[in-house]
């Protein structure tokens, strides 16, 4: 009965196509209002990456599309039979594959399988084979083989029983159960929270193939310019719909920001302009008429209200005094553990400006160097020097599940600052974003960013001359992450990063080491090249350059190539000069109030907007790239 069901379903689900429709919803929490008369629609296979503060109720709303929770007012519109998948929990640590635990959630076809061992009908036969292939059910092993792999397993280990996996990487089976299983509706909760960087590289790939809807909650910005082709932003208990990746939603929220703030202030000019001639004129009787009509005006004007700004985001790292170089040196140092030789022959050094991202992929030996490096794993052989007065702060993951619930932020500063009185404990906790309220909540309620804030903060208590950072940005939403990233700028110490983020790579390291092959090596190219290699899945070095041919000395141009590259530069400034008109008028455009009753056109001239800010960036290069030729033309 169960296999007959699935087919069925299957046969309906070719025939409608499931469009995500959200109409006035309204959501609260312990007298706490979420998300309050908020609409969207998202169409059929869109890819949508969902953004917010921590605490907006990103996830709350997740829970509402599943049907875990019942709305106060509006609806959720899902075709009837749609199937949504998302990852609840984590596999459990039984006896069962991986593979076969990845295979089993597929319901319909395990179903289905089971089915064509027992059936003795010929038509019940034939309609089995045909659905088995339809959902291409012969290929399974092989496709939940593909993502096992894509998401860091080996070969060997997706034979391997869940139990001999700790629970960060039972998450990843259960994120490759659902994708295997392929839902209508993928809904994913910050999936990159326990990938590295190349599970996390190999998943932006993945979605951007995948064959129907996603919904994302993601704090990484890499993944959502890649992955997603529309944002959907939570904020002041509304929901927004924007096309693009996150860059352009960043842009495009900025210009609609900055339009609203010129308009309120337009505004409150007009309303004193008014009110002032009102207080002057209403006790006069040739002017009563006047200062009425303008009362008049004053009721019908619409408040324009602007945007609040939002709380800083803080962290403040303490500076250590300045150690002379190098700070730790290894010479053919080799380490493992219980006499298994992981990474071998190692000559690096670590002064205290460096910015160090270790690249490399799972299993490599990441970890394994980390732990050296902070002095919890000791050396082999060789020789590893520290300065003497050498501090190290370390941040990983784990430190952050092993923080006491049941005490609050305050206590364990007490706990490591015996003796410091509470007003300077409390000082030091605003410092990491941890306020009054934060201080005195017992960990166990913090939400996964606030932990973080305290297990970095713990980690940085007696400014450390080196910081190592496993996966730092984890359970931290986009304006911690960048908070974060000033944060690291502004540090006078030494930096170790481990990370799936690229964004925060990007512009904290400026040196790579790559972990391969048991050893470590300076990598030569940046990290796009390396992003390059991984999703192609090698990593072999560049072939040897040919030797540059000294070029020839340029001939001097004509008059008449001058004046065409005159032309060129004039045609440039004049499509600049166009592009800020158009801009002008959509900025009147976007903000009038009116046009936000109808979110669907506020959507399409957001669109437009956004389109003419991306045109006037390439005019503008377009027009340096002119005036650079006819500077060289002229010599």
């Amino acid at each position: 009965m169960i296999a007959k069901a699935a087919i069925d379903a299957g046969r309906k689900h070719r025939q409608w196509k499931p469009m995500l429709k959200i109409h006035d919803i309204t959501y609260s929490v312990e007298g706490r209002t979420l998300i309050e008369n908020a609409s969207v629609t998202v169409p059929t296979g869109h890819k949508v990456g969902i953004v917010g503060r921590n605490g907006a109720g990103k996830t709350t709303l997740f829970r509402i599309i599943r049907g875990e929770l019942g709305l106060e007012g509006g609806s959720i519109e899902i075709p009837r039979g749609a199937r949504i998948g998302g990852v609840a929990q984590e596999v459990p640590g039984n006896e069962v594959s991986l593979i076969n635990t990845v295979l089993a959630s597929d319901e319909e076809r395990e179903a289905l399988m089971a089915e064509a061992e027992t059936a003795t009908d010929p038509h019940r036969i034939a309609e089995v084979q045909t659905r088995l292939a339809d959902i291409d059910a012969w290929s399974a092993e092989g496709r939940a083989s593909s993502i096992l792999k894509g998401l860091g397993f080996t070969e060997s280990e997706i034979h391997m029983p869940c139990s001999a996996f700790s629970g960060g990487w039972r998450m990843r089976v259960a994120l490759a159960g659902v994708l295997f299983s392929q839902p209508d509706f993928l809904l994913l909760d910050e999936p990159t929270n326990y990938l590295d960087l190349e599970g996390a590289l190999w998943l932006e790939t993945y979605l951007g193939k995948y064959p129907h809807t996603v919904l994302l909650i993601s704090h990484d910005r890499a993944l959502l310019n890649r992955a997603v082709g529309a944002i959907l932003h939570l904020e002041s208990k509304k929901l927004t719909l924007y096309t693009g990746g996150y860059d352009d939603f960043a842009k495009a929220r900025a210009a609609k920001r900055a339009v609203i703030v010129a308009a309120a202030k337009k505004q409150d000019l007009q309303r004193e302009h008014l009110q002032s001639f009102v207080d002057r004129f209403k006790a006069k009787a040739s002017k009563a008429k006047q200062a009425q009509s303008r009362v008049k005006m004053l009721d019908k004007m619409v408040k324009i209200t602007a945007p609040e700004d939002a709380a800083r985001v803080v962290f403040t790292f303490p500076e250590p005094e300045e150690l002379s170089p190098p700070i730790i040196n290894m010479e053919n140092v080799s380490v493992g553990y219980d006499g298994k030789q992981i990474l071998g022959k190692l000559d690096l050094r670590i002064d205290q400006d460096d910015r160090i991202a270790l690249l490399g992929r799972n299993g490599e030996g990441k970890s394994t160097l980390s732990k050296l490096l902070s002095d919890r794993l000791e050396p082999m052989g060789g020789r590893l020097t520290r300065h003497n007065k050498l501090r190290i702060g370390f941040f990983a993951q784990h430190q952050v599940d092993e923080l006491h619930l049941n005490e609050t932020p305050i206590q364990h500063l007490q706990s490591a600052m015996p003796g410091v009185l509470p007003p300077k404990l409390r000082a030091k906790l605003a410092t990491f974003g941890l306020g009054a309220d934060q201080a005195d909540t017992e960990v166990g309620r913090l939400s996964g960013g606030q932990k973080a804030r305290l297990s970095l903060l713990l980690a940085t208590l007696d400014a450390p001359h080196l910081l190592i950072l496993d996966e730092p940005t984890n359970h931290l939403d986009i304006e911690s992450r960048e908070a974060l990233v000033e944060a690291l700028t502004a540090y006078t110490g030494a930096v170790v990063l481990v990370s799936h983020d690229m964004h925060l790579l990007s512009l904290v390291a400026d040196r790579l080491w790559l972990v391969k092959d048991g050893h470590v090596a300076p990598y030569s190219d940046d990290l796009e090249a390396y992003r390059n290699l991984l999703l192609q899945g090698d990593e072999k070095p560049k072939a040897e350059k040919k030797p540059k041919v000294a070029p020839k000395p340029a001939r001097k141009a004509t008059r008449e190539e001058v004046q065409a590259l005159k032309a060129d530069a004039k045609k440039c400034e004049e499509r600049m000069s166009k592009l800020e008109d158009m801009s002008k008028k959509l900025q009147v455009k976007l903000a009038d109030p009116a046009l936000y009753e109808d979110k669907e056109a506020a959507v399409i001239w957001q669109k437009k907007y956004a389109e003419v800010c991306g045109a006037q960036e390439r005019a503008e290069e377009m027009w340096m790239t002119a005036l650079e030729k006819l500077e060289k033309a002229q010599g």
